[in-house]
């Protein structure tokens, strides 16, 4: 069965976020547990705490259908140790917020080298796959560090493709799997796939043959055991772009195929499957759109 919901809005407190998952039909959803642009938030009270599981409760979606996000200010590959060590101590307080609020995941974009390279540079290919190898390393150990430092949490680390815009890291399945690799605790770590940065990644999506030929890549490099949560976005760039733009469904460059072939895959029960599309006020009709293609 398809878990569908969307990236709801947590303002005025975590707790209104069930309550506005509720209001759109969502059988999962996203949320921010504190400001996603300040690095310092209020710690959540017990009033806080027990208000966002009685409304869970309310909403009768499961903790395991909820996927929270971390702050985009956090960059656990960061080059700079300073901004780094700032950046673990911040993805330490969001698994910590993520298990008081009895949810068992936090999604992360895995981070950025910040290395520029001039593409003109005729060693662009190998300094580029160097910055990558190095800043994949840091983030593996910004990982392990959190797992250590969380040792009786089952919040699992859920690390989200990206599109690969500017010098993030991410983009190709293969980074992925480099990181899971060099993770000590396998059991506490998962993965997003976005819809659109898997496609502005350089994987097709839009016929069934090339949403088959990327989903045998993703399971043969990372494994299908790994996903933990999709985000279902259709894309304003084209395929192979690079840039991160999200669009409505069926109004980008994606189109309804890829969709109707994730609602009709059984590698994807059980998991959120996350909106993030850029039309708040139709989360509602692309809900009931995507279970009308339920075979």
């Amino acid at each position: 069965m398809k878990y569908v919901g969307a990236h709801v809005s947590a303002s005025g407190g975590v707790y209104n976020a069930p309550l506005n998952a509720m209001e759109i039909g969502a059988k999962a959803f996203a949320l921010f547990t504190k400001n996603q642009r300040q690095w310092v938030a209020k710690p959540l009270d017990e009033k806080t705490i027990d208000l966002f599981k009685k409304n869970l409760a309310l909403s009768g979606i499961l903790p395991k259908h909820v996927l929270p996000h971390d702050s985009y200010l956090i960059n656990l590959g960061h080059p700079e140790e300073e901004k780094l060590e700032k950046s673990r101590a911040a993805f330490i307080d969001e698994l910590e917020r993520c298990e008081q609020l009895g949810l068992d995941k936090l999604n992360f974009h895995p981070g950025s080298h910040l290395v520029k390279i001039p593409k003109k540079d005729p060693e662009y290919e190998e300094k580029l796959a160097k910055a990558e190898n190095d800043s994949l390393d840091v983030v593996a150990d910004s990982m392990n560090l959190a797992i250590e430092a969380t040792p009786d949490s089952e919040v699992k680390l859920v690390i989200e493709n990206t599109a690969g815009q500017g010098s993030n890291l991410g983009y190709k399945f293969e980074h992925l799997a480099y990181i899971i690799k060099r993770i000590e605790e396998k059991s506490r770590v998962g993965v997003c796939l976005d819809t659109c940065h898997t496609f502005t990644g350089g994987y097709d999506l839009r016929t069934r043959e090339a949403y088959d030929e990327t989903m045998d890549a993703f399971g043969s490099i990372v494994g299908f055991e790994y996903l933990m949560g999709m985000h279902l976005n259709d894309s304003k760039p084209p395929l192979g772009s690079h840039v991160d733009r999200h669009h409505s469904l069926g109004k980008g460059e994606i189109g309804w195929g890829a969709f109707e072939f994730i609602m009709n895959d059984a590698r994807m029960d059980d998991i959120p499957l996350i909106l993030e599309t850029i039309d708040e006020t139709i989360w509602a009709e692309e809900i009931k759109a995507l279970y009308a293609l339920v075979k």
